[in-house]
């Protein structure tokens, strides 16, 4: 009978203590009521827009400086160029990844080079670099997956996911290129990977932490171990199982002529498999799922631009010879209209479509933004793809010639165009990216008509740290007689 009192008592104590936390916690009023704020918080901009990014885009356009302030989030969001530059190389030093956002994705990035400042991020920059500059990288972009794309879609009655079909392509070749190992994703019979799985649903739970109202929030159900911070443990479990037999087979194989990034850093780290474990996610991250994105968005912008595809197509007839598939990368460097498609379309749909980085102290942005010490800012390369003061009033066309000059490609700065960010941090697999997408979208183009069903509707993107087409981008496939 005592026993029973007491967990009443107790359970009842409990629940007052919290009950009472909470009221102290609205009268605290942590948040802002402005219409930015409520909207965000009430999620009444979903009325409107489809994507949150297509909500900060029209913010910004409002915007006379393009920077916006979500203070629910302590966020300065900007689309300026000028801000960028600041950010990314004039004030670098004060514009860190920081411990906040290192948090955030401490659990699924830890250590990896996207989650770190310092001497751990320069390390780990020079040693990709070192693999990265290699011309055998450059093999690995010229994977043919023609065959393995027409079967699945006969298979499918004539209707394949391409974005899935993108996303094993691209796992399996980071796999190829980073851990000398294939996981044998894009076979005939399609397996399921269920790292691959893992992997995503971590990616996009972490995401979500960051656009909680309050860190207080996700913090306090990883401690309960409940809902979105339970499932995300279960994920990061697997995806560490995996990661940890990467590791085993690569040292069980040997590191002696193993041309590959991991055996590059087990080389130089010794004995820290939690350290490795971060680096390969990171770079899993990075060579998957940005590439995928990219090509998928690439897709489907070509299916609603016949006459760029008209055009990409005799390009390359001047180039390659009728009975090639694949192009040499020399073939690839005088494809400059190719060149331009391929970054016209990370313009408009950017893999990662804002990057954010933490103020150390208080700043002045260029365009008068002041920037409190410790608060998040984040550019925009989504918005600012579609901003008529950085791009011109055609900004929401898919247009490659506006890259070129006399038929030559023409880049543009990179603070203008921060799609593979800029200054200090710019990606070091830029050029690695670009190739793999040019080749197969060159590819794909020559010996294929794909048509994305149901145009009519924008691309919807799901919760994630790159850009993925919710649902997918369903398509038809027919081989071309040439």
């Amino acid at each position: 009978m005592s026993s029973t009192f007491g967990l009443i008592f107790f359970s009842f104590t409990f629940l007052f203590s919290i009950f009472s936390l909470f009221i102290y916690i609205l009268r605290l009023k942590f948040w802002c009521n402005c219409d930015v704020c409520r909207s965000f918080l009430t999620s009444s901009w979903t009325s409107e827009f489809d994507n949150l990014c297509d909500w900060y885009t029209h913010l910004l356009r409002k915007s006379p400086t393009g920077t916006i302030h979500i203070h629910v989030l302590g966020n300065t969001i900007t689309s300026n160029p000028e801000n960028v530059e600041y950010m990314l190389k004039t004030r670098f030093g004060n514009f860190p990844k920081g411990k906040p956002f290192s948090t955030i994705l401490g659990d699924l990035l830890g250590r990896g080079i996207f989650n770190v400042d310092g001497d751990s991020w320069k390390f780990q920059r020079k040693m990709a670099s070192l693999e990265l500059g290699s011309v055998s990288v450059r093999s690995y972009a010229l994977i043919p997956l023609l065959s393995s794309i027409s079967r699945k879609d006969e298979e499918n009655g004539g209707i394949v996911d391409l974005q899935d079909v993108f996303r094993r392509f691209s796992f399996d070749n980071i796999c190829r290129f980073s851990f000398g190992l294939d996981p044998g994703c894009l076979k005939l019979s399609m397996p399921i990977s269920d790292f691959a799985a893992a992997f995503d649903l971590a990616s996009n739970l972490s995401a979500q932490r960051a656009m909680t109202a309050s860190p207080a929030i996700w913090k306090l159900k990883r401690i309960l171990n409940i809902g979105s911070e339970k499932k995300l443990k279960e994920a990061i479990k697997m995806v560490d199982e995996m990661a940890y037999e990467m590791i085993n087979q690569r040292r069980e194989a040997g590191l002696n002529d193993q041309r590959d990034l991991l055996s590059r850093f087990m080389a130089s780290i010794d004995e820290d498999d939690k350290y490795l474990r971060d680096i390969v996610v990171s770079f899993l991250l990075a060579g998957r799922d940005t590439v995928a994105s990219a090509l998928t968005s690439f897709f489907y912008l070509i299916s609603n631009y016949p006459e760029v595809e008209r055009l990409i197509r005799e390009e390359s007839g001047r180039v390659m010879d009728p009975d090639c598939h694949v192009p040499s990368f020399q073939q690839m460097r005088e494809m400059h209209y190719l060149h331009a498609a391929v970054h016209e379309s990370m313009r408009l749909y950017p893999p990662i479509q804002f990057d954010s980085k933490f103020c150390q102290d208080d700043d002045v942005l260029p365009d008068g933004t002041f920037v409190h010490g410790g608060t998040r800012v984040t550019y925009h390369p989504y918005a600012m793809g579609r901003m008529e003061q950085v791009w011109g009033s055609d900004c929401m066309e898919f247009k490659p010639e506006r890259w070129l000059q006399n038929g030559v490609f023409s880049p543009v700065s990179p603070f203008k165009y921060p799609v593979f960010q800029a200054g200090l941090r710019v990606c070091l697999g830029r050029e690695m990216a670009v190739v793999e997408m040019k080749s197969v979208a060159v590819a794909l183009i020559r010996q294929f008509d794909i048509r994305v069903s149901g145009l009519e509707q924008l691309p919807r993107f799901a919760p994630g740290l790159t850009a993925t087409v919710r649902g997918g981008l369903p398509v038809s496939i027919q081989e071309r007689k040439v």
